[in-house]
């Protein structure tokens, strides 16, 4: 056992602080930058090391008690331990630094991060794994269960479906998730309110007088119908067939929802006009984009594909619209697509707190039709 003392430079995407021994960086969870801690060095690699946190020495002004009786051993939350207001300024200096080092992207233009209203009690939807007589979550960095009776990040409607099913007599083994409401069991965003808030950021960043959105990754449609009024037509495409269904049951004329892969029907439409989809000559693939045309990317944490990228580039939308639930992997793709696109805004959004996940929209014009 090796401990070493350290005082914790900043924290990196992920959630751990990073302290420096003989200039080898050293990873060390729950902590906060300014802080002096004593650490174990538990995983020692030849570039950098993992360490357990052994006392803070010297803590952080912006340290506070988690409410939480399973911090630290639960891997759900990274974060209680720190005041709200500095876990934005971490996520908001996180994104920027994430954006410049994989994305090589220069002068990033960040705005401030988009807070969430609600600390705790936010998520509409949690997922338990039960076994052996026990329900709850995974252990940090392991497949150990914690039993949990309550989650005080989720909403009290969670909470008591979490309870009920704990009631149960005999739970079988497997993974349950448990919701705030009995809408239709698809993809959705966790916290309501800021979902509500990336809606209205997505409202002011479109144009005016825009003809068509295509809307990838669109679920049940939620940023499309709320953005029907901006548009002339709307396509919706996602790979989930029960959330194009729930989609198709209240829309109007003008909505168009296409159930299949995001790839190939995204080509379809940007490169044939969609005429099968009942709407005509989307982008003329001769002329490329018309500055009346938006695209809406929400991919999951992998990112755009190589194939999609290479589409958005080659037929450059007038306005792109990317909502990222992973930074890394958003850097990675803005890296190609500024080439073909000026990055006019990046808005962090805290969809998580108390978690290291980010939320980022990112507004880009295509260069053609910048000012």
């Amino acid at each position: 056992m090796r401990i070493v003392d350290l005082k914790i430079e900043d924290v990196a995407f992920g959630g751990m602080g990073v302290g420096r021994e003989s200039g080898k960086a050293i990873f060390v969870p729950y902590t906060i930058d300014g802080e002096l801690v004593s650490a174990e060095v538990v995983r020692e690699k030849k570039q950098f090391a993992d360490g357990e946190l052994v006392d803070v020495r010297e803590s952080s002004p912006d340290r506070v008690q988690p409410p939480c009786p399973y911090f630290g051993r639960c891997g759900g939350c990274a974060y209680q331990h720190i005041s709200y207001e500095h876990q934005l300024a971490i996520k908001w200096r996180q994104t920027r630094d994430v954006l410049q080092r994989i994305g090589k992207l220069k002068g990033v233009p960040m705005r401030p991060i988009i807070p969430s209203p609600e600390q705790y009690g936010y998520r509409n939807r949690i997922t338990v794994h039960a076994l052996g007589g026990m329900i709850g979550f995974f252990r940090r960095d392991s497949h150990r269960l914690i039993d949990i009776e309550r989650c005080p990040i989720s909403r009290d409607e969670v909470n008591r479906v979490l309870a009920e099913l704990r009631a149960q007599p005999r739970v079988r083994d497997g993974h349950y998730t448990l919701r705030a409401s009995s809408r239709p069991r698809v993809f959705s965003q966790t916290n309501n309110a800021v979902a509500n808030a990336l809606r209205d950021l997505i409202r002011q960043l479109i144009p005016l007088d825009q003809e068509l959105l295509i809307d990838t990754y669109c679920g049940t449609g939620f940023l499309a119908k709320r953005l029907l009024d901006k548009f002339e037509r709307v396509i919706g495409i996602d790979w989930d067939k029960f959330a194009i269904k729930a989609a198709k049951e209240n829309a109007t004329v003008k909505e168009t929802y296409i159930a299949g892969d995001v790839d190939l029907e995204l080509e379809r439409i940007l490169k044939e006009g969609a005429v099968e989809a009942g709407v005509s000559a989307a982008i003329p693939p001769s002329t490329g984009s018309t500055p009346a045309t938006t695209v809406i990317v929400d991919p999951p944490a992998s990112g755009l594909t190589a194939n999609i990228r290479k589409l958005i580039v080659d037929l450059a939308p007038a306005t792109l619209i990317y909502v990222s639930c992973n930074p890394p992997t958003l850097a990675r793709d803005l890296k190609e697509l500024q080439n073909k696109f000026t990055i006019n805004s990046v808005t962090p959004l805290d969809m998580f707190p108390q978690t290291a996940e980010i939320e980022v929209a990112v507004h880009l014009q295509a260069t053609s039709f910048a000012n």
